[in-house]
């Protein structure tokens, strides 16, 4: 039988501990494309990699940074666990989200996520924050340091 305070307690105890770190994802010139596609953006910098490598100092086209970020779902979703039926998880927002170093077309990118913070939202609700990085593969600084917000709500 699940018990709502013993989760709770769960979750504070991993206050500054690393949740999981997602597997790597390609980013491909398509998904670049598509994503420019979808959201109106066709800045040269993210679909021309030949005019981009020669007029930025990129070295080639890069992804969108919202595009990068949206991926944190993907990479939440291989790494929280969601052991149970009886949770919703929400997207609660964002309270800092920075964009530190762009990601080349062809680069790979991963997840990590770190708790900061847990409340109790309600009778049945946690709310979280978590360290979330979205790191390069090869590359010392990454692409996207936030600070995200999920709500659990447990029936």
């Amino acid at each position: 039988m699940f018990d709502f305070e013993t989760e709770l307690q769960k979750q504070i105890e991993m206050i500054n501990l690393e949740v999981g770190v997602s597997s790597w994802v390609k980013i491909s010139q398509k998904k670049i494309n598509e994503f420019a596609d979808i959201t109106g953006d066709p800045q040269f910098i993210h679909l021309d990699p030949v005019r981009a490598k020669k007029e930025t100092q990129f070295g080639g086209s890069i992804a969108h940074g919202f595009l990068i970020l949206s991926l944190a779902s993907y990479f939440a979703i291989e790494v929280f666990p969601s052991d149970s039926n009886n949770l919703i998880r929400i997207n609660y927002g964002f309270d800092k989200v920075r964009f530190i170093n762009p990601v080349l077309s062809g680069s790979e990118i991963r997840g990590r996520f770190i708790t900061t913070k847990v409340e109790k939202r309600g009778l049945s609700g946690i709310l979280q924050t978590f360290q979330m990085t979205i790191e390069i593969k090869k590359k010392e600084k990454p692409a996207i340091v936030a600070d995200w917000l999920t709500l659990t709500e447990y029936n």
